[in-house]
């Protein structure tokens, strides 16, 4: 008779799989077969790891396991490449990760500047892609010019979960990460931060059972301070930037509240004491809504808070959404604050949108089942 409960494979790493092994009687290398199934292969049933035998594949099956990638509900296709997902899981609960081939729209399509890394020749189709990975159902951090807000906090998402997103969206683009440059953004639904013991997990999987390289991932904060301290002690993790989005305090805590609790000064306080690697620099992300934070003086304001740190600034101008109570910069307000800051010595870098036709640009994820104008592909 079937177990009622239920147990995700995906989220357990090779000590857990070799754990699980032991516990129902099989040899040690049934853990690196599982593993390999899982993370390498990315094969999402029980019944096609055919390394198995069939005898034990029934026997997890009939214990409650599972693999655990989400099902792919509903995607859609940008103009311009972006694909959106709306995944759900086995509870019901959905989220959205968004494919960019090119990039994500920053200087260089992925977060990092000309001549960070070695580009590789085109081998077809697209050189390097970046997915925005989803850390929770809804958030809790209630930015004011994000649509994810606008779900309230749900739950968080397991290890798998997490890395489940990544898998199914490699296996729907047939991507050989051996051959072609993927870079992870944990920028998507949900604050990473608030999630952190999960997230961490399924970055130290993506790192040694999946094969992404950390320096090829990024994780944005609202600024969640003692974590940031968490974070800098982490032997493997992704490089770290946090969503400013406001000058001074009275700015930042009309568009973010959680200002509030760590105010502009906390933030960067624990920002100086943060271990960067070398070569490494913050990233700080600045949403630019006109008539609020997108003045000269705004621009003035940054140069003064980051300087002395070893940082670049990506401005990106308002995607609009639905029930958001601001309105898209100017482009010369964008070009006229990134010279400020450029002038100040603080690399500044406008990034494109991607995606928007179809709501998946920045901060315009929360769920395509209830957006009517997504067309889909």
């Amino acid at each position: 008779m079937s177990n009622t409960a239920q147990f995700e494979l995906l989220g357990l790493d090779s000590q857990e799989l070799a754990t699980l092994a032991q516990r129902i009687g099989q040899p040690s290398y049934r853990a690196r077969q599982l593993s390999q199934a899982l993370y390498r292969e990315r094969l999402a049933d029980l019944s096609a790891i055919s390394t198995l035998p069939m005898s034990l594949r029934e026997r997890l099956a009939d214990d409650g396991y599972f693999v655990g990638q989400p099902e792919i509900e509903r995607r859609f296709v940008s103009v311009d490449g972006t694909v959106r997902y709306l995944f759900r899981f086995r509870d019901g609960q959905t989220v959205e990760t968004v494919w960019m081939p090119e990039g994500d729209g920053g200087e260089r399509g992925d977060g990092t500047e000309a001549g960070d890394e070695e580009e590789r020749e085109p081998t077809g189709g697209w050189n390097r892609a970046t997915i925005c990975v989803s850390s929770q159902v809804g958030c809790a951090v209630n930015c004011r010019f994000c649509m994810t807000a606008q779900l309230g906090a749900v739950r968080n998402l397991s290890a798998g979960e997490i890395v489940g997103q990544i898998l199914a969206v490699l296996n729907d683009h047939s991507v050989e990460i051996e051959r072609r440059r993927v870079n992870l953004v944990f920028m998507g639904q949900g604050e990473p931060f608030l999630n952190y013991d999960n997230f961490i997990k399924a970055v130290r999987l993506l790192v040694s059972e999946v094969g992404i390289a950390e320096p090829r991932m990024t994780v944005s904060t609202s600024g969640i301070v003692p974590r940031i301290a968490d974070f800098g002690k982490e032997p493997v993790r992704p490089k770290l930037a946090i969503s400013l989005n406001g000058s001074n305090d009275d700015v930042r805590e009309q568009v973010m509240p959680i200002n509030r609790k760590w105010n502009i000064r906390a933030l960067l306080d624990s920002l100086r004491d943060f271990p960067l690697r070398p070569k490494e620099r913050l990233t700080f992300e600045y949403v630019l809504l006109a008539g609020v934070n997108d003045a000269a003086q705004n621009a003035r304001e940054i140069a003064a808070l980051l300087r002395g740190l070893r940082a670049k600034v990506n401005l990106i101008a308002l995607n609009p959404g639905p029930e958001i109570p601001f309105s898209m910069p100017s482009g010369e307000a964008v070009e006229s604050f990134q010279k400020i800051l450029i002038n100040s010595a603080i690399p500044a870098f406008v990034r494109k949108p991607r995606g928007r036709d179809i709501f998946a640009a920045c901060g315009q994820l929360k769920r395509a089942t209830e957006l009517v104008e997504l067309r889909p592909a």
